[in-house]
């Protein structure tokens, strides 16, 4: 089964999320994702939510939630605040989806969520990508979405690389949890 046939049986269950965490169609991210530094994955999962925030940045201007969440979490990871000021910015953008009714934004929102999340363990960065790509399919439809849903895939990996590559030049502060 290829995976917008497995999407598609998804879409007909009316999953909210389109993409299983073992989605075989995945599965080389998430083991390029393991074998990563936490900081690696930390600062992928940054850019890549940066760029979700700007997407609804331009929807709703007077929205704060998901950049207060990116925020709270950069300020978490470089042991500028403590988990839990970070967390209730992060369950912030959580609820700000439950306000909406676009699929596609709600699922950038859980994206952004996630992303924010993988500073407390590694294991949520699969999350952003598994929203997001729920994002992209909502964006695009099923019958339209393959070619973007294949290069976001590959920027993904472009970008764990890149961040990989350079994680020693990063100019940016770390609290002492984000070396374990």
């Amino acid at each position: 089964m290829n995976w917008t046939d497995d999407v598609k049986k998804r879409l007909k269950n009316k999953n909210q999320i389109l993409f299983a965490k073992n989605s075989e169609y995945l599965h080389d991210l998430a083991l390029l994702l393991k074998e990563q530094e936490h900081r690696t994955a930390v600062l992928w999962a940054f850019e890549l939510a940066a760029g979700s925030v700007g997407i609804l940045e331009e929807k709703y201007p007077n929205e704060k939630r998901p950049a207060e969440a990116l925020d709270a979490a950069r300020d978490w990871a470089a042991g500028k605040i403590k988990m839990r000021p970070a967390q209730r910015k992060i369950l912030d953008c959580h609820a700000f989806a439950k306000e909406l009714e676009s699929k596609e934004d709600i699922a950038i929102c859980h994206a952004i969520g996630q992303a924010c999340s993988t500073v407390h363990t590694a294991g949520h960065a699969m999350g952003y990508p598994i929203y997001d790509l729920t994002a992209v399919i909502h964006r695009y439809g099923i019958e339209s979405c393959t070619e973007a849903v294949e290069n976001r895939k590959r920027e993904y990996i472009k970008k764990l690389l890149y961040w990989k590559e350079h994680l020693r030049s990063y100019l940016g502060d770390w609290a002492d949890f984000m070396y374990k």
